[in-house]
């Protein structure tokens, strides 16, 4: 089976078809920069739970404002990586850190820096949807309410902005007070997606956004992910390779806490590098 037969199992859509190719060379995590503007930039960082090691020396950089997927199997280490990207890490226990994670050069570990300020600046959204027994409208601005913003004209505009970039405006507009419970499982998602933005972060995290969702839900989620990335940097981790392929610009492969490989996304699913990635492109391995 080819590389490029993978990509939409079942599907008579040519892998090149699917990939956004980029104008720019390849990338690579250390031999080569990255030809954009660097977003996030992690050194050497390993990552511990207790005695246990889950991420093992990993340089990586997230260019700004493209679409960076972290795939692998599971237990690889990818969602502990996003998780401290904005350090919700911090909640667990016993948990310690060498190296460094910068978003925009500054480091997310400098003691001046709130934690508070860090998840202004980086937006998450999880695997399953969270929404908030509250209205939508409620639901969006949460976090403006919790800040102590309390001016009606300026809620308005920011619920009726979050929910126009999250695809959700046109469905919701006359419902904004009932219960965001109401919703189906893709609107709720969509409504994370436009909690996360309301205070427009620079950088969204997106935790496994579509594992939950039917193909049609998934593929509403896939188009706002490419023009979210208008705007902001996007790193989304994923199972479903198919997917990574699809709305990806850079794909990274983790294995075991390690990051084996890191480039542009058509030539990591058409012609890796390594044999480890391959491997696991193509079913032999995870």
């Amino acid at each position: 089976m080819k590389l490029c037969d993978l990509t939409r199992e079942g599907s008579s859509v040519d892998v090149n078809d699917e990939i956004r190719i980029l104008t720019s060379g390849q990338i690579s995590t250390q031999q080569n920069p990255i030809p954009f503007e660097t977003c996030i930039t992690i050194r050497n960082y390993s990552f511990f739970y207790g005695a246990q090691q889950a991420l093992f020396d990993v340089n990586l950089e997230v260019p700004e404002k493209q679409v960076t997927s972290i795939i692998g199997p599971s237990g690889c280490g990818k969602s502990t990586l996003i998780r401290n990207i904005n350090r919700m890490n911090d909640l667990i226990d016993l948990t310690r850190y060498s190296g460094d994670i910068l978003v925009k050069g500054q480091s997310i570990y400098d003691d001046e820096l709130e934690v508070t300020e860090i998840r202004k600046r980086i937006g998450m959204v999880f695997q399953k949807s969270n929404p908030f027994p509250k209205s939508i409208y409620e639901n969006v601005i949460y976090s403006l309410r919790v800040s102590g913003q309390n001016n009606r004209d300026f809620l308005d505009e920011v619920v009726e902005n979050s929910l126009k970039a999250a695809a959700l405006w046109d469905e919701v507009k006359d419902r904004l007070h009932k219960s965001a419970l109401e919703l189906s499982g893709g609107q709720m998602q969509r409504l994370c997606i436009a909690r996360a933005i309301a205070n427009q972060p620079e950088i969204l995290l997106m935790d496994e956004p579509c594992s939950a969702l039917d193909p049609l839900a998934t593929a509403k989620v896939e188009e706002l992910i490419f023009e979210l990335k208008k705007q902001y940097t996007i790193v989304i981790v994923t199972h479903n390779m198919q997917q990574a392929a699809r709305v990806s610009d850079f794909t990274a492969y983790f294995y075991m806490g390690r990051l084996i490989e890191y480039g542009e996304t058509k030539k990591i699913f058409t012609n890796p590098s390594k044999k480890e990635t391959e491997d696991y492109i193509t079913g032999r391995l995870g």
